[in-house]
């Protein structure tokens, strides 16, 4: 990957594909460091830009409806056009050349690649009524829609997503099983001793929650009326909701010569393999100091990698994007919150239970990098600097005594 400075003038028009979190930052960014060229967002919905976590809390329990990141006129003031309703389908490295699905072709002197996720499905499952994916803001409301106090849903997947619709839907008086084939709910982000604390809650607001099982099959007439698991077991449902995960959205960059691997591959500022494309978000794999590339798919990380980008692209030295991510989750009247670059794999020590609040420290070579907890913000905020320098986990397990 070229490390030199491939923007040699300022250049006269920027096109952010994505018109997500991590596009509309980089649009602001890229104005708050100067740019004065002309500035392009293009997305597939028709919707203004939105943002994605509420979706799966407070829209689908009714809540609320507008999660719009900022107002037309705010596009307008800042000069952002609107390209929206046509999505990307290729993109002509070499011409510098951008196709959307209606047929339009729109040049580029850089191109920044900000087009998130997209849900996991499940190969071979009959196209049943009543069974919802959760990315968009039309799935969100038509799940809600369909919810039904006494209904019975089955969700699919107790990762993050899978964990709040579960919760949403027992705000919504929803009879809910949810199955994970790990051996806890969160397990493959966050540990089973974390995820075993995940599941007491969720166990203790009503959720019937199988672990070490997954979905085999769904039967039904048109609609969806009944699930096997993978244990052999049939259960009625009237919904299923299918949280397995998501996957970049880089289909449309085939043939463009630009690097994908489980994302958009990039360098510690977003420059990718291919000279004047970058990336940002959920669909970049980035470059981190303690070596290799990562993912992060974390609200506040889209922020930090923008900056980076947009003073990068202006040929101003950025620096590198935070070193300590932030994560969080609302599930019922939990906040579960996480500093550091967490694995499965660390060293987990649960320091602080009270039956419901919780926290733990997670432990990699004998140094403390990360902090999740249920319920308890000041306790895992205080942990941020130690995280940076990468305390010993002894002195952190001392003081917690």
């Amino acid at each position: 990957m070229s490390n030199e400075r491939e923007t040699e003038s300022t250049p006269e028009r920027v096109v952010i594909v994505g018109a997500g979190l991590a596009a509309v930052r980089t649009a602001e960014e890229l104005r708050r460091a100067g740019y004065e060229g002309e500035l392009v967002l293009v997305g597939d919905e028709t919707h203004l830009p939105y943002d994605r976590p509420p979706l799966s809390k407070e829209v689908l329990r009714g809540d609320r409806d507008d999660t719009t990141l900022r107002p037309s006129e705010f596009f307008g003031d800042n000069r952002i056009e609107l390209m929206l309703g046509a999505a990307a389908r290729s993109v002509d490295t070499a011409s510098r050349t951008l196709t959307l699905s209606d047929g339009t072709e729109l040049g580029y002197d850089e191109l920044v690649v900000a087009t998130g996720l997209r849900p996991r499905r499940i190969p071979g499952l009959p196209d049943l009524a009543g069974v919802h994916v959760l990315r968009s803001l039309e799935d969100s409301r038509a799940l809600r829609e369909a919810i039904v106090p006494g209904a019975r849903a089955l969700v699919v997947g107790a990762g993050f997503i899978g964990c709040e619709v579960a919760a949403s839907l027992r705000a919504r008086e929803v009879e809910v099983v949810l199955v994970e084939p790990q051996p806890t709910p969160l397990a493959s982000v966050l540990g089973a001793e974390v995820g075993a604390l995940v599941t007491r809650l969720h166990t203790a607001e009503g959720v019937d929650v199988r672990a070490g099982v997954g979905l085999s099959e769904i039967r039904g007439d048109g609609r969806v009326t009944s699930a096997v698991l993978g244990d052999g077991s049939e259960i009625d449902v009237d919904l299923v909701v299918l949280g397995i995960g998501s996957i970049p959205a880089t289909e449309w960059l085939e043939g463009s010569g630009v690097e994908v691997e489980n994302g958009v591959v990039c360098d510690g500022t977003g420059r990718t393999s291919t000279p004047h494309v970058w990336a940002v978000g959920d669909v970049a794999s980035w470059q981190v100091p303690a070596g290799g590339r990562r993912r992060i798919e974390h609200w506040t990380n889209a922020g930090e990698q923008a900056s980076v980008l947009a003073k990068t692209i202006m040929g101003v030295e950025a620096g590198a994007a935070a070193q300590v991510p932030y994560f969080w989750s609302d599930q019922y009247d939990i906040k579960i919150q996480g500093l550091g670059a967490v694995t499965a794999d660390d060293t987990v020590h649960v320091v602080r239970d009270d039956g419901r609040k919780f926290l733990a420290y997670y432990e990699r070579d004998g140094r403390f990098v990360g902090a999740v907890g249920g319920g308890l913000p000041a306790l895992v905020m205080k942990s941020r600097a130690k995280i940076a320098a990468g305390a010993p986990i002894d002195e952190l397990l001392t003081a917690a005594v």
